[in-house]
């Protein structure tokens, strides 16, 4: 194949990828954004395996077709609940293709480079295998923490700051070091021992950071795998890993970045597990927040009758309706009141579930009308003229602690406030804290009911007495 076409394709394929985030920005276009990228990375594969590949084409060929049934199998099988997990250890895996590549580069003898290009073939090498590993043990250790295989909760070490300087200092020395030794011939046991540095600083530094910022995490850690694949292509040579690495790369970090401004963070709080910010006290997480007394069930039937004798309802989803996959019902339960001439709205907040974006993709998937889905500060001072909230499986979204308790792990979030409202049915299993283990105060007010059970089980019986 032809430099030319391989210049074009990759261009071409490049243009595919910047309209696949442009699509993917609004839900009216996001299904479009996912077809401009698999079109954009089929191209780029055929274009490189066939374009560029010149031995051991069979392996190749062999490795895509093992990986792309692994991730057809995989894609199918995995739950909407799943999806944060899936998408961090799919992080994982980009962060050790990068270590994988940087090794093979760095014991590949082939090229005799000498002098400046030999100094910033080592560098890029270096950080490639740095960015990697991090993102590698990163990702694993977010895993962990969003399947509950390890706890949520922050681990706050003592000298966590020092510890993490300490190992940047370190790896800031080794390049220099790897770069003379690598001038002589060596320097592998240089890659290794940064390496495992970096591997621990990524588990430190998800570790570090508490449940409530795991959605800032995830998309944290897409940036990194963006940069990480950016060094893979400087390593590599390749223009379009370069360009799509860094797509990637700068658009994790914006998402980021838009999400710490959404729950009042600093961004580099976040990443460096909240350095330079006080250690809160454990009050705010610990014990109730209310009087068992206060509590007031209710049942299916009265919650019907409710939202039927209501003109505005606003419903409020949260990680329990994904659990229960409840979202079908609940737009069943919307069509029906919408015929009643019910005003019916979903609320999201920017982190609702366990990623960016998860309670908008369940709603999608259920066919709910992008033009009744709003945004927290699109209807947070709506709330007042509310008749009926339904709270569906959230907790720390809709937490008044993050504007009442000054000491609690979500204190200052912005949060959905449905206690303004004029009556608030809350759905869940049980009175359990959130994924932050923070109480909630929003179960004990006078305005708020409790429909308590599987959500999947309660909105049917809700829209059974809707319907009859």
């Amino acid at each position: 194949m032809s430099s030319g076409i391989i210049t074009v394709s990759y261009i071409a394929a490049s243009a595919l990828f910047i309209m696949a985030l442009s699509g993917l920005s609004h839900q009216e276009t996001a299904r479009r954004g996912n077809l401009y990228g698999m079109l954009g990375m089929g191209l780029a594969v055929v274009v490189t395996v066939f374009g560029l590949v010149t031995n051991n084409l069979t392996f190749l060929i062999i490795g895509i077709v093992a990986g792309g049934y692994i991730g057809w199998v995989l894609a199918k099988k995995v739950e909407m609940t799943q999806m944060p997990e899936l998408v961090a250890i799919l992080h994982s895996l980009v962060g050790l293709a990068a270590v994988f590549v940087g090794y093979a580069n760095a014991l590949d003898h082939s090229t005799a480079l000498t002098g400046v290009e030999k100094t910033i073939h080592d560098v890029e090498t270096y950080i490639g295998i740095l960015i990697g590993a991090m993102t590698f043990s990163g990702s694993v250790a977010a895993y962990l923490k969003l399947s509950a295989k390890i706890s949520g909760k922050a681990l706050q070490l003592p000298g966590r700051h020092l510890f993490n300087l300490g190992l940047g200092v370190v790896s800031l020395y080794l390049v220099f070091v790897f770069i003379e030794q690598s001038a002589a011939g060596g320097g592998t046991g240089v890659l290794l021992l940064m390496t495992l540095l970096a591997l621990v600083f990524g588990v430190h530094m998800v570790v570090a950071i508490g449940g409530a910022d795991m959605p800032v995490v995830v998309s944290m850690l897409n940036s990194y795998s963006g940069w990480a694949a950016a060094a893979m292509g400087f390593m590599l040579g390749n223009d379009l890993l370069i360009v799509v690495g860094a797509l990637v790369g700068s658009s994790g970090a914006i998402l980021s970045y838009i999400m710490c401004k959404a729950m009042n963070r600093k961004f580099l709080n976040v990443i460096m597990g909240g350095f330079g910010t006080p250690a809160t006290s454990s009050g705010g997480g610990e014990g109730p927040a209310g009087n068992e007394g206060d509590i007031k069930p209710i049942e299916a039937e009265e919650v019907a009758d409710m939202l039927a004798n209501a003109k505005e309802v606003m419903i409020l989803p949260g990680y329990g309706m994904a659990v229960a996959q409840a979202q079908h019902i609940v737009y069943e339960i919307t069509k029906k009141l919408r015929d009643k001439g019910v005003n019916v709205r979903f609320g999201i907040h920017p982190v609702a579930g366990r990623m960016p974006g998860h309670m908008n993709v369940l709603l999608a998937e259920a066919k709910v009308p992008y033009d009744i889905v709003y945004e927290m500060d699109e209807i947070n001072e709506d709330f007042p003229d509310v008749d009926v909230s339904v709270v569906i499986g959230a907790n720390d979204i809709v937490n008044p602690a993050a504007q009442e308790v000054p000491d609690s792990p979500i204190a200052g979030m912005p949060v959905l406030e449905p206690w303004n409202g004029k009556s608030t049915i809350v759905l869940k299993r049980g009175m359990s804290t959130g994924y932050a283990g923070v109480d909630n105060p929003l179960f004990y007010k006078d305005n708020t009911r409790m429909l308590f059970g599987d959500a999947k089980d309660s909105v049917d019986s809700v829209l059974k007495h809707l319907s009859a």
